[in-house]
């Protein structure tokens, strides 16, 4: 992945992951209305912002519907995934570094 460059992470789905820190980091994500975001977990902790548009996230089996300006905890090793249910923007910010989405050289 290259820093600070946008790319399709999947069908709708982009994503920017911004200069990262030593232990977080930024990933600025926009959703087509109707995209989804596959179910997943990681051992990072992470918050996501909305920044526009509504989403509904589902995590650890619940489902938590967010609008501009909301913000949402996710524990480590939760799952969780998301539908856009209409065009948005957020912001996820991750501890510790998410190695598994940086270019490693």
């Amino acid at each position: 992945m290259a820093i600070n460059q946008w790319e399709q992470a999947e069908p709708g789905v982009k994503r920017k992951i911004h200069d990262p820190g030593k232990q977080m980091m930024v990933m600025e994500v926009a959703f087509e209305k109707g995209a989804k975001g596959s179910a997943h977990n990681h051992p990072h902790e992470q918050i996501t912002y909305c920044i526009a548009g509504k989403l509904a996230f589902h995590v650890g089996g619940k489902e938590v519907v967010m609008k501009k300006g909301d913000s949402l905890h996710i524990p480590s090793n939760a799952v969780h995934g998301v539908t856009a249910l209409e065009d948005s923007q957020i912001l996820d910010i991750f501890t510790p570094l998410r190695e598994d989405l940086l270019d490693v050289n």
